[in-house]
C-alpha cells in the first residue's frame, strides 16, 4: 500500500507561484475542481484528515463512487503510487502552504499568514516545495 502522507512537514508554495496570499480556488464551468474540493475539505477541517484521506476523498467524489464502496476502492487506489499534495494546485497556484503535523493530519495556511511564516521559520519542521507549474 502506497501513501502520500507527510509528518511534521510544511509543503511550501511552488517557486514559480504568482500567488501573494492564499486564494479560494474558483469554480470552473459550474463544476468544482480538484483545487475546490481539496480546499473545502482541508479549510473546513484543519488537522482532521491526512493527505491520503483528502486525495482519495477528492478522487471518489469526482468519480461519484458510492460511500459504501470507498473502503474497497481506497485499497485499489493506493495499490499503486499516487501524486502527493506537492502536486496540489493549492500549493502550486493558489498560495496555500500545506502543513502536516506529527500525526500526519493536515491544515492549510496562506503564504501571507503569520502561521505560514512561523512554520517556514521553525527549524523543527521539515520543508519541501510544491512542484513547479512550469519547467525551468
Amino acid at each position: 500500500m502506497h501513501s502520500t502522507n507527510y509528518f511534521n512537514t510544511l509543503i511550501e508554495i511552488a517557486e514559480d507561484s504568482r500567488a501573494t496570499g492564499g486564494e479560494t480556488p474558483p469554480v470552473k464551468g459550474g463544476k468544482k475542481t480538484v483545487a475546490n474540493l481539496q480546499f473545502e475539505l482541508i479549510h473546513a477541517h484543519p488537522y482532521e484528515f491526512t493527505s491520503d484521506e483528502v486525495i482519495f476523498s477528492v478522487f471518489a467524489i469526482r468519480k461519484e463512487i458510492p460511500k459504501a464502496e470507498w473502503a474497497a476502492q481506497r485499497e485499489l487506489f493506493f495499490s499503486k503510487g499516487q501524486p502527493c499534495l506537492r502536486a496540489s494546485p493549492l500549493a502550486k497556484s493558489y498560495g496555500w502552504g500545506i502543513h502536516s503535523n506529527a500525526e500526519g493530519k493536515i491544515a492549510i495556511f496562506g503564504v501571507e499568514s503569520h502561521e505560514y511564516q512561523r512554520l517556514a521559520a521553525d527549524e523543527s519542521v521539515v520543508k519541501t516545495k510544491a512542484m513547479r507549474s512550469r519547467r525551468a
